[in-house]
């Protein structure tokens, strides 16, 4: 007998799900990745990129938090951005110790151009789910990952 068969109902239905959402994920993140990479991008720094897109400058600790980096991690992510000219660190008006991760006129204009077919590709993959599925497949995803924690 395998272990997975030993595994009682509970725990073989936990891992069953496990396996699946594990598959799906990898699957949607190495289409994106194909994505990114063809603009030169990173996962990392996509997501980095679409976090000050969509939620404008922030300390790097907060960008970390958003794209679920270390720190450390997202140090290397944005200065490789910065190197490239997409991102730019800056004082905080509120608090000089602090400095703000900022996109440039050249990341914004990156992120309009490609986040628009990033979006219609997600889209396209979420299609196979009626919109109700969705919604359901996104509740539940979001119940599960707040159970986790952080």
């Amino acid at each position: 007998m395998t272990p997975r068969a030993q595994a009682g109902a509970d725990q073989q239905r936990a891992l069953d799900v496990y396996v699946k959402l594990h598959r799906c994920t990898e699957m949607l993140r190495a289409r994106s990745t194909r994505f990114f990479a063809a603009h030169d991008l990173t996962y990392s720094q996509f997501a980095t990129l679409e976090a000050l897109y969509h939620l404008g400058p922030m300390c790097q600790r907060d960008v970390a938090g958003k794209v679920l980096k270390s720190d450390g991690n997202l140090t290397l992510v944005i200065d490789n951005l910065e190197k490239a000219k997409l991102v730019r660190r800056q004082p905080s008006r509120q608090d000089r110790r602090q400095k703000l991760v900022a996109l440039t006129a050249s990341g914004r204009k990156l992120m309009e151009a490609i986040f628009p077919e990033h979006a219609a590709r997600i889209a396209e993959s979420m299609s196979v789910l009626c919109a109700g599925e969705q919604e359901q497949l996104a509740r539940l995803c979001k119940r599960l990952g707040l159970s986790l924690g952080h």
